[in-house]
């Protein structure tokens, strides 16, 4: 009885001090089943240390509801003074027999997807996402993008 509570304790003290030191910002917004072409998903972040330097990525939680290979974004980077930085981003989500990437031991995997290195804030900013999907051959965009469920941004500090 001893040897059970002396490991019980040990694993709630585990759990309680192992957090993630680098993580300053990590939220998700829910798309539904289904991400919408016209959809943004938009984050405003908080007001973080100047003399510090971050790291940022998208975070997808997708299931085997996703059919496509590769996921495309347009991410833009409102900075305070008006200014807006957009990149359209590419990041492989599957296997070549389709198999999602990502971590999960169920139909739903999520994925850390590299945004930005070395980043400094000196306000604060907002950052939209938006899917950016086209089917081989078509011109018009994926209307409905069945699979992901969850958009999420995460920023690291650099250590």
């Amino acid at each position: 009885m001893r040897l059970k509570n002396s490991l019980l304790v040990l694993l709630i003290t585990v759990v309680l001090f192992s957090c993630d030191k680098k993580r300053v910002f990590d939220e998700y917004k829910s798309v539904g089943s289904a991400w919408h072409k016209d959809s943004i998903v938009s984050f405003d972040l908080p007001q973080l240390d100047s003399t510090k330097r971050y790291n940022m990525f998208i975070n997808i939680r997708d299931n085997d509801n996703y059919k496509y290979n590769n996921l495309f974004l347009i991410v833009s980077l409102e900075l305070p003074n008006g200014y807006t930085k957009i990149d359209t981003l590419e990041y492989e989500m599957a296997e070549p027999d389709g198999t999602l990437l990502g971590n999960g031991f169920t139909d739903i995997k999520e994925s850390k997807l590299f945004y930005k290195d070395n980043v400094r804030f000196r306000s604060t900013y907002k950052v939209n996402i938006k899917q950016a999907v086209r089917e081989t051959g078509k011109v018009p965009g994926v209307t409905e993008l069945d699979g992901i469920t969850e958009v999420g941004l995460r920023i690291e500090k650099i250590e």
